[in-house]
């Protein structure tokens, strides 16, 4: 019993390193962020003076930190192609269209293509908005393929053929973009280093249920501390696969979209800036979207996100470090490339914690060299606070975003455990090349709490093995629990009250969530 004790620990060690290190790392990208927000309106400053020297001068500009500012005479703004890639948006298509033929930018420089890939109603749907645009002067097109061969990418690539713009912006069909869009990012093209401009996603409805919150929870982090600490520290970015706009020359000098991956955005991302390319990110200026309401379109969207980023970190580390990139900014693209496998490493350190309750007393190690590890806790909590409190740009009390983050922040932990299996299991097959469609993510046009998804359309029906599993860990953890407080071992009590309820949420919405059609 002894020697599967030390093994467990072991284990249970090794994987707690990795998920600490990360964490630090995380950390380092938020020292970064604090301190381009002390030295921003030095920056901003700078930025500005260098766009001024430029002969045409632009109308509204968002500047370092996504600061608009005025200026009264207008240049000849370039030709922009807009392009929706779009599969099956039955509810949210009509929206997205309406909002894109609103954009503040002249109309003749104004090319719109909607990507349509469906195989529903949405086909029909599409083509009534077209034809009523183009009656209005619009230049818009529906742009149809024989079958999905590449899903998203393979759309995008296929269509930059019918493209005659200078520069691409992309929106995903749950997004609603603010009509003064282009005006706010296309400027920005003025350097011409810059081969995309990235703005923060922002949520239509992140009030309509405790998902949503936990959900914006996480966004907002990745919208405020990671990207603009990368952007900060000369770290690679990411074009996060909407809600921004590509230079045509730097997809194509990049290699253009490719299929290989479940997350295209990410693996042209870094493709395009090892070619010297940059992404400028403007965290100030918003993008309205649309979060998965219900817990088996989240878990879909997840599964795509982390499966795509192990396909993404197989295919480009080995270019990634046989760049002349910094070592340090290699380590922080590696850290990037790898984020999704911190699940892996999560779901190991809680399942090896629960034998360790019962197989402590065969080991000698002192159970406080733990509280070393508590550093990544301490650091993803301050990383969380920043980004949703510091760096909320909603104009809320930073009193109600401090005591809603003190609530929410333990449940999204809770949830993060509670995901472990089901991403883990799509990195491991991203990692050893299981072969998957693009499962799209389902949208209901959901604005408010008064919106419902309901709808049989698009919902999943069928329960999963995953699933199952989760309700087994549930069960596992519950376990751990108990047997922590019969024996009275208090190292690992509130780690598993946290797996218990994370993966009891995430087992209990799913099966609640499936449709009885």
């Amino acid at each position: 019993m002894t020697v599967l004790a030390y093994t467990f620990l072991v284990l249970y060690t090794i994987a707690l390193v990795y998920i600490t290190a990360y964490c630090l790392l995380q950390f380092q990208l938020l020292f970064a962020y604090k301190k381009f927000w002390r030295n921003n309106k030095t920056i901003a400053k700078a930025h500005l003076a260098k766009i001024a020297k430029k002969k045409k001068p632009v109308l509204a500009l968002a500047g370092v930190g996504g600061f608009a500012e005025e200026e009264e005479e207008i240049y000849e703004y370039p030709v922009v192609t807009v392009q929706l890639p779009i599969f099956n948006e039955l509810y949210v298509i009509a929206r997205l269209i309406d909002r894109v033929c609103e954009f503040d930018y002249p109309k003749d420089k104004l090319e719109i293509h909607i990507l349509d890939d469906s195989t529903d109603e949405t086909v029909d749907i599409v083509a009534a908005k077209v034809a009523e645009y183009q009656a209005k002067g619009f230049n818009i097109k529906q742009i149809r393929r024989i079958d999905r061969t590449g899903y998203k990418a393979g759309a995008l690539k296929a269509a930059m053929s019918e493209a005659t713009g200078e520069f691409m912006a992309i929106f995903d069909a749950d997004f609603m973009p603010r009509i003064d869009f282009l005006k706010q990012t296309i400027p920005h093209f003025q350097d011409e280093k810059i081969g995309v401009v990235q703005t923060r996603w922002e949520h239509l409805n992140e009030d309509y249920s405790i998902i949503t919150r936990l959900q914006a929870l996480q966004l907002n982090v990745h919208f405020s501390v990671e990207q603009t600490g990368r952007r900060a520290g000369n770290y690679l970015l990411q074009f996060n696969g909407t809600a921004g706009v590509w230079r045509r020359k730097t997809i194509e000098e990049a290699g253009g979209w490719e299929a290989d991956t479940l997350t295209e955005d990410l693996d042209l991302s870094i493709r395009a800036q090892l070619k010297g390319w940059r992404i400028f990110y403007l965290e100030k200026f918003g993008s309205p979207a649309e979060l998965p309401a219900e817990m088996n379109g989240f878990k879909s969207q997840q599964y795509r996100w982390m499966k795509g980023g192990a396909e993404t970190a197989k295919k480009m580390l080995p270019t990634v470090w046989s760049s002349d990139l910094s070592f340090g900014q290699k380590v922080q693209a590696t850290s990037h490339l790898l984020g999704s496998t911190i699940f892996v490493f999560v779901f190991l350190v809680g399942v090896f914690s629960v034998p360790l309750v019962f197989l402590m007393d065969y080991v000698t190690v002192n159970t406080s060299v733990f509280a070393w590890f508590l550093s990544g806790l301490i650091s993803i909590a301050l990383i969380y606070f920043v980004g949703n409190v510091q760096g909320d740009i909603t104009g809320a009390s930073r009193i109600k975003l401090f005591f809603k983050f003190l609530l929410l922040f333990p449940l999204f932990l809770a949830l993060s455990m509670g995901l472990a299996l089901h991403n883990s299991i799509a990195v491991l097959q991203g990692y050893f090349g299981k072969q998957s469609p693009f499962v799209r993510t389902p949208k209901y046009g959901i604005n408010s709490v008064k919106d419902s998804f309901q709808k049989e359309k698009y919902r999943s029906f069928k329960l999963k093995k995953t699933t199952v599993g989760e309700g087994f860990f549930t069960l596992y953890f519950l376990a751990g629990l108990v047997g922590g407080i019969y024996l009275q071992q208090p190292v690992f009590l509130l780690f598993h009250t946290l797996l218990t309820l994370g993966y009891g949420t995430i087992f209990f919405f799913t099966v609640k969530h499936l449709s009885l059609k």
